[in-house]
């Protein structure tokens, strides 16, 4: 019985809990929740039978054997320290926390811990990692959302750009993807997700375009290598209960958490 505890109580970490009391009950359990508001970690526990505790992080890190961190990408990398430090594995639901993350990727490694981070709201990953393996000369991720979910978004406030004003397509951004999640850190996760993949968030190219006929979130990649050339297009709907969130990225969690308990492994 894998003892899992959940560090961010917003709309992924949710999801996840309700899913390990009400689908994998029989191969793991919720120990315990956290979040830095702990309002959201009571409407959470109220929301499931039976309710988790809810515990301190040092609590929660000790009691668990899988840490899932839902919380946000400024405190994604020191959560994953001490988590690998205690010799516990974890899942990074903010991806954007790992950009520079050589260093714990090897301790890791050292202390025999597993690092699992979902692909996210895009497809192709796994011909990404194969390509990575003879060679891959460019990757572009071409990402298209609607103006209100870029709302408040670092890169949106700095350069006072009116969303609500924009008629028909625009590009608002294109750069690096270490650049595109220091402007969008809730919106362009799959940038870095992809960056690890292959070769890295340096090198790995974004544009983001918005416009208000846009309804769903899109990720179209682009890579390019000696395999040949890979093209892939996720149109993703919206979460429900977050905008800024595709609803492939709670299903993609979920997914990874079921192939933490399974035996069986598909795919590359």
């Amino acid at each position: 019985m894998l003892k899992i505890g959940i560090i961010g109580c917003g709309t992924i970490g949710s999801k996840l809990a309700r899913a390990i009391v009400e689908d994998f009950s029989g191969a793991s359990c919720l120990i315990g929740i956290n979040d830095i508001d702990r309002n959201k970690s009571e409407i959470l526990a109220n929301s499931i039978n039976p309710p988790p505790h809810i515990l301190s992080q040092e609590e929660l890190i000790d009691s668990a054997d899988l840490i899932i961190e839902s919380a946000s990408k400024e405190v994604c990398a020191k959560i994953a320290r001490i988590v690998i430090s205690k010799g516990k594995d974890i899942m990074v639901m903010s991806a954007g926390g790992l950009i520079d993350s050589v260093g714990l990727f090897e301790e890791a490694k050292a202390k025999s811990c597993h690092i699992y981070v979902p692909s996210g709201a895009i497809c192709g990953l796994d011909g990404i990692k194969s390509a990575f393996i003879g060679g891959i000369k460019k990757v572009v991720l071409t990402t298209r959302k609607p103006p209100l979910s870029l709302n408040g978004a670092p890169f949106i406030v700095k350069n006072k750009i009116d969303l609500f004003g924009i008629k028909g397509e625009k590009i608002i951004f294109e750069g690096s993807a270490r650049e595109a999640i220091e402007g969008f850190p809730q919106n362009i996760n799959v940038s870095v997700i992809l960056s690890l993949a292959g070769i890295g968030v340096d090198k790995t190219r974004v544009r983001i375009i918005t416009s208000p006929d846009y309804k769903l979130n899109i990720h179209e990649i682009e890579a390019e290598g000696e395999f040949g050339k890979l093209i892939t297009r996720t149109e993703n709907i919206p979460s429900p209960d977050n905008p800024k969130t595709s609803y492939l990225a709670i299903l993609s969690a979920i997914a990874t958490l079921k192939g933490i308990l399974s035996n069986i492994r598909i795919g590359t």
